[in-house]
């Protein structure tokens, strides 16, 4: 049995930025939900990148359910690895003349007007599991609130039962008072499918709220620490 989801040791990757991304060392278990603040979008597009196999390291290694993402050797191996990874994140593509109900369903088929009854069961399982009322299933994409987009974006992730979840920096745009909601749906959602996650994101009560444990980088060294509540000038 794969002990670790992520493993990740002595990793740096140069791009277009002031310094390279560096982590000394990281380890996600199975099963374990790890948040990882200190990475702006730029740097958190790298690491998902990395953890993927869509970029190698410039140093180190990049361990991924017990197989080295160096390992992967060529296009149609690494396109067929992409299975074992459901993917939050904005940089996702939404059909934004289309309803929820369409866009969830791509995961399951191509025909999606009409969306046939069996996938439309499918999707309303998906919906209610990451917290998303049916209600919302008929409205277009383009008109839905941020909060429920992120959802949606979950739901798309969750759909064809991914082993490692991978968010990226999911509260960018949600209005604060919707943050613990998101959180609480994603532990959920992850707790009950026993499903490991690396979450990429700036807010650490979010990170707090999902994750079991929540580290901070610094990205001079590459060091992960816990992350330590900021404190103001007076406290």
């Amino acid at each position: 049995m794969t002990a670790h989801a992520i493993r990740i040791a002595g990793v740096q990757k140069h791009y277009a930025a002031l310094r390279p991304l560096r982590i000394q060392a990281l380890e996600v278990g199975m099963g374990e939900r790890v948040a990882l603040g200190g990475l702006d979008g730029a740097a958190a597009e790298v690491l998902v990148n990395l953890v993927t196999g869509a970029a190698l390291p410039d140093e180190g290694t990049v361990h991924v359910l017990g197989r080295a993402t160096a390992e992967i050797s060529d296009g149609d191996a690494w396109l067929a690895s992409l299975d074992r990874f459901g993917i939050l994140s904005p940089r996702a593509v939404m059909l934004e003349g289309s309803t929820l109900l369409q866009n969830l369903a791509l995961p399951f088929t191509l025909q999606i007007d009409p969306v046939p009854p069996d996938v439309v069961e499918r999707v309303a399982a998906l919906a209610a599991e990451c917290g998303i009322d049916t209600a919302s299933l008929p409205v277009q994409v383009g008109e839905l609130p941020q909060g429920l987009r992120v959802r949606a974006h979950l739901a798309r992730a969750l759909a064809l039962d991914p082993a490692l979840l991978l968010v990226e920096h999911p509260t960018a745009d949600v209005a604060e008072a919707e943050r613990p909601g998101l959180a609480s749906d994603l532990a959920r959602v992850a707790g009950a499918r026993r499903l490991p996650a690396l979450i990429l994101t700036l807010d650490q009560g979010f990170a707090e709220a999902a994750a079991h444990r929540s580290l901070e980088l610094q990205p001079a060294t590459g060091v992960l620490a816990p992350w330590k509540k900021k404190r103001g000038w007076f406290r």
